[in-house]
């Protein structure tokens, strides 16, 4: 025997796992704070501005169009032709690059994939202080011995 009788564990089913209403409560709270953040208004202010401009519009889509053509080319294994689209596809992507709103739109992505990122590695490096989230194992207590 392992001691269940000693020291009994709790066992919870994954969904009273999600749905615990404090967790729940905090997480909303969370993704508010995000929504409302800095770097969130920022990436939709650049987005809206990308959106709205005629030329980045026809040059991803002209990019788009390309990418299929490469596709079609492969598939028929005409790699002259894939070349030279891949050719037009980086002219194309160049003078996309080039514009300074697109520049603007990339930092905001990376400014708030960043910020993403911090906030998930502080909740795993919270909560792996308390448990080996890489081997699901928590520590082990004085209280319950095998």
């Amino acid at each position: 025997m392992h001691g269940d009788q000693e020291c009994s564990m709790e066992h919870y089913t994954n969904t009273e796992m999600v749905v615990r209403e404090d967790i729940l409560a905090k997480t909303k709270e969370l993704a508010e704070l995000i929504s409302t953040s800095e770097e969130v208004t920022v990436y939709q202010k650049a987005e809206a501005l990308i959106n709205g401009n005629e030329r980045i519009q026809q040059l991803i889509s002209a990019i788009k169009k390309k990418q299929k053509e490469i596709v079609a080319f492969q598939t028929f294994k005409n790699e002259k032709m894939v070349a030279k689209i891949e050719g037009e596809i980086e002219t194309l992507q160049d003078e996309l690059d080039g514009i300074p709103l697109v520049a603007q739109f990339q930092q905001s992505q990376a400014d708030l994939n960043y910020l993403l990122q911090l906030i998930f590695s502080v909740i795993r490096d919270t909560v792996s202080e308390n448990i080996n989230v890489e081997e699901g194992t928590a520590p082990v207590s004085s209280s319950c011995s095998e």
